[in-house]
């Protein structure tokens, strides 16, 4: 990934709240008919590891599990807040007019070699704990992965294949208006305080917190 010096972010603890806070993954592979690509929700888990493994399942269909170039890492890429930003929002329109839009977004991009699981005590866990995950915030009695009937989820298991990524290379990219001058990225804070939606105030956040 292009990623200029001021747009460059390595803090793993500030990577890994997005890969936390946004889950669904582009995951992109190379296989014999070229690159391939599955959108998927990932779990990363602390294995003791400098960046950790992400983990996952894809349905038995998808030919990406067993169609890989093994030599070649999978990419898993996980996107953050993003918003277009006008150039009338910056106090240089007003000054010289040397101004273009552009689109803010925060990004990281996570490369490991793609390990296939079909062990059925591996997938009924990782699945269980993915829906504990994502139901803990959707009611006071979420969904279990017990509540369907056993022969139910036996069936499903066996519709879908486990992934494991382990980390090797982690990217990340906050284009959040750095490379602007203070005044323009007050401009650009007003400018998507005014719009007021969730998508403009989260950019707004990253925006002030831009240096």
């Amino acid at each position: 990934m292009y990623i200029p010096k001021f747009n460059e972010e390595k803090r793993l603890p500030v990577m890994r709240a997005l890969i936390e806070s946004q889950p669904l993954a582009t995951l992109v592979t190379l296989g014999s008919a070229g690159l391939f690509a599955t959108h998927l929700p990932m779990i990363l888990h602390d294995d003791g590891t400098e960046f950790g493994t992400l983990k996952g399942h894809v349905a038995r269909a998808n030919a990406q599990w067993k169609d890989l170039v093994p030599s070649v890492d999978a990419l898993a890429i996980f996107g953050g807040p993003d918003h277009y930003i006008s150039p009338n929002w910056y106090a240089g329109k007003k000054e010289h007019g040397k101004e273009v839009p552009t689109w803010n977004y925060a990004v990281v991009h996570a490369y490991g070699p793609l390990k296939v699981i079909e062990d059925e005590q591996w997938l009924l866990k990782f699945v269980s704990h993915l829906t504990d995950v994502h139901e803990a915030a959707t009611s006071p009695a979420p969904w279990k992965v017990t509540d369907a009937p056993p022969d139910y989820i036996q069936a499903m298991l066996k519709a879908i294949v486990g992934i494991e990524l382990p980390i090797r290379r982690l990217e990340g990219k906050w284009k959040v208006s750095q490379n602007k001058t203070e005044k323009d990225r007050e401009g650009v804070v007003e400018g998507l305080t005014k719009l007021n939606t969730p998508e403009s105030l989260r950019m707004k956040e990253l925006v002030k917190g831009s240096k």
